[in-house]
């Protein structure tokens, strides 16, 4: 059974991995935007958008997104590092 601060951990990595997430997808969208001059597909499966432009939006949304999602977990275990005095459990390299 996970203990409370295995649990506060969890918390806080879903929140940081959370905003992390949603900021990306604004700053995609907005440099999807910027760089076409139009929006991004809303929907890439339909046959209705080139799959060129389907195939893009898919692989910049996702590397984006794993990206900062790994950026905003790593931030947030240094922070929780720095404020408990010890990494996450599955972080620490003597695990």
């Amino acid at each position: 059974m996970a203990d409370r601060g295995d649990m506060g951990w969890r918390v806080t990595a879903a929140g940081a991995a959370f905003a992390g997430g949603w900021v990306a997808r604004k700053a995609i969208t907005a440099a999807w935007k910027k760089s076409t001059g139009k929006e991004p597909p809303t929907n890439p499966e339909s046959p209705d958008v080139a799959l060129r432009e389907a195939l893009a939006w898919a692989v910049l949304m996702g590397v984006g997104m794993e990206v900062a999602r790994l950026l905003a977990t790593r931030a947030a275990a240094r922070q929780w590092a720095k404020g408990t005095g010890k990494a996450p459990e599955h972080f620490r390299a003597d695990v």
